[in-house]
Parts: structure tokens; C-alpha cells; sequence
């Protein structure tokens, strides 16, 4: 339950709901958090990493609900739809612009190819380097994956409010991002 924020702070004791002040200039609305029939605030709502971290586990959830029948986690589809767009990726390559350590992202690899979705292949000149590639089947789960993702996708701008606002957003999440 939100409530609007500015309204004054109560005593938790007396029953009423309680709300943080407001900060000078803002408009914004406090969390409020129902705990044993009251209401308290939660300390961490303005707080932008514990609020990132929500919005990351809510939208993974939708993610996994969106995808469930393809069987595809967050990681996998980003990995499908690296090695679409730019085939005969390095998996170096390929696990830093993800942001997965090597570890992981050959597990990841690994479970792709398990599934006949994605194969490395040598590159020519580069013994101990490998290229990502996606076979018929991982191309045609791709091309799914997009079509859901795009459509999900859309229902996020919209809750965004509109694609100007995704660009601000997206823009914002850029430069916390960047660290400079």
C-alpha cells in the first residue's frame, strides 16, 4: 500500500498508518508496510540499490512467467540473443558485454549446447579461442524468444509510462552503470 508522501509521522504505537516526511521539494510516495495489523514505513524505500534489487526480482519473476514454457532463464535468453545478432562471438567477448564471469558463463554455454540451442566452433588462427554459434533450434528459440520479449517489453514501457519515459530511465540506469 502506498501513501502519499508529507503526511505527518505517527506514533506506530497508536494504530494509524505512518508515513516518512516528505523531502523538501518532493512528490513522491513513501512505502507503507502493513506488520501485525500496522503500518509502519519502510526504511529502505528510498534507498536506490535496495530499490533496484526490487525491480530486478519482479521483473525476473515476470521474465520467468513470460518464458516459462520456453524454459528459458534471464542469462540464457541474453546469451540466445548475443550469438543471433553477432555470430561467431568469442565466449570472452560474449561473457563481458553480459556482465558473467567465466565461470558461469561456461556453464551457461554448456547448458545452451546441452539443450542443441547454441555449438562453439574454433577460430581460425586462435587455437585456444572459441566462437559462439547458434544451430537451426537455438535460431528458431531465439526468434520466439524474441517475439515474447518484445511484448513483454512493451507492457514494462507502458507501466514506465510511455517510451520517452523508458528512455530516461534506461538513461538513468546508463550512468549508475558507467561508475564515472
Amino acid at each position: 500500500m502506498k501513501q502519499a508522501a508529507g503526511a505527518a509521522a505517527n506514533d506506530h504505537k497508536d494504530g494509524k498508518e505512518h508515513v516518512a516526511p516528505r523531502a523538501a521539494g518532493r512528490r513522491k510516495a513513501a512505502t507503507v508496510v502493513r506488520v501485525d495489523s500496522e503500518l509502519q514505513v519502510n526504511p529502505l524505500a528510498r534507498v536506490i540499490g535496495y530499490r533496484l534489487r526490487r525491480a530486478q526480482l519482479v521483473t525476473f519473476q515476470e521474465f520467468i512467467e513470460h518464458f516459462g514454457r520456453m524454459k528459458l532463464r534471464p542469462a540464457e535468453y541474453a546469451l540466445l540473443t548475443v550469438a543471433k545478432h553477432q555470430p561467431g562471438l568469442s565466449q570472452n567477448k560474449a561473457a563481458s558485454m553480459l556482465g558473467i564471469k567465466r565461470a558461469n558463463f561456461v556453464s551457461l554455454l554448456d547448458a545452451l549446447e546441452r539443450r542443441g540451442l547454441a555449438e562453439r566452433r574454433s577460430v581460425q588462427g586462435d587455437r585456444r579461442s572459441r566462437a559462439i554459434h547458434l544451430t537451426a533450434k537455438g535460431l528458431q528459440v531465439a526468434e520466439k524468444a524474441d517475439a515474447i520479449a518484445k511484448s513483454y517489453d512493451m507492457m514494462l514501457v507502458e507501466r514506465l509510462g510511455g517510451c520517452e519515459q523508458r528512455d530516461v530511465f534506461l538513461s538513468m540506469l546508463d550512468r549508475l552503470v558507467a561508475k564515472d
